[in-house]
């Protein structure tokens, strides 16, 4: 009885290391980036690459999706797709920019634009003046966004310049004399 007690408790033992070893343990994939110099790491260029890669591939299974559509409702769906996608790579274009105030007056675009596509496409669903006001109306959105878009970045680069750079002191500036 004695032994098969102590069989059991080895045993369950034996079973509870096993799973804690391998929580704490690397996969080969970890351990072999690790391994390797900071140069052959991933480097943000090739980030960019795949995270652009995993756009259009998102861009293509969301058209893809509107082949099942017909008449307009297809172009609707194709310029909500191509919107989401042109949106996508400017945001991910912004990520990386070194002029960030103007990547994201682009983002900000880009989005006024594709709203507006879209719009555009809703707006071939009516006729005579409905269409025509619905048009106006789609191109009066689209122009107020980029307005607020190019105001914001412009008060963003005005807040800049008015900020002194820094100068690495923690002394006082010395007062000027007149």
């Amino acid at each position: 009885m004695k032994l098969k007690l102590s069989g059991i408790a080895l045993a369950v033992a034996f079973a509870l290391a096993t799973t804690a070893q391998a929580q704490t343990t690397q996969t080969p994939a970890k351990r072999d980036t690790a391994d390797k110099p900071r140069t052959e790491q991933s480097s943000p260029g090739k980030a960019k690459d795949a995270e652009e890669e995993r756009i259009e591939q998102q861009a293509k299974a969301d058209k893809a999706k509107c082949d099942a559509l017909k008449a307009n409702a297809k172009d609707i769906c194709m310029a909500e797709a191509k919107g989401k996608e042109k949106v996508a790579k400017a945001e991910l274009d912004a990520k990386y920019a070194k002029d960030k105030v103007k990547a994201e007056q682009k983002v900000k675009e880009m989005k006024a634009e594709a709203t507006y596509e879209v719009a555009k496409q809703k707006c071939d669903d009516q006729k005579g003046e409905a269409k025509d006001a619905c048009m106006k109306q789609a191109r009066v959105e689209r122009d107020k966004a980029k307005g607020s878009a190019e105001k914001t970045a412009d008060a963003k680069r005005d807040d800049a310049k008015e900020r002194p750079a820094a100068t690495g002191s923690t002394a006082p500036a010395k007062p000027q004399k007149q």
